[in-house]
């Protein structure tokens, strides 16, 4: 696991933080990550980059050009 860079997608709407998110943010910065923390604030944001993505929830985690997936997924990643 050289690059360590990544671009993390998360909700952040005024009623809800995604705890999910946080989690992911919290696990790259724990392993030296630099992130690109995109930040989805409405919920048309949220819903039109679900269909982009083809993902029902967020956050969607990238480390370089690689999809890793959501936190469970950069979890195993990161174990691996």
């Amino acid at each position: 696991m050289s690059d360590k860079n990544a671009t993390l997608y998360r909700m952040v709407l005024p009623e809800e933080t995604c705890p999910f998110g946080l989690r992911a943010k919290q696990l790259l910065e724990d392993n030296g990550f630099v992130i690109d923390d995109r930040l989805l604030r409405t919920r048309d944001e949220v819903d039109a980059f679900e269909q982009e993505q083809g993902v029902e929830t967020t956050p969607l985690i990238f480390i370089g050009d690689e999809r890793i997936g959501g936190s469970d997924d950069l979890e195993r990643y990161l174990s691996a």
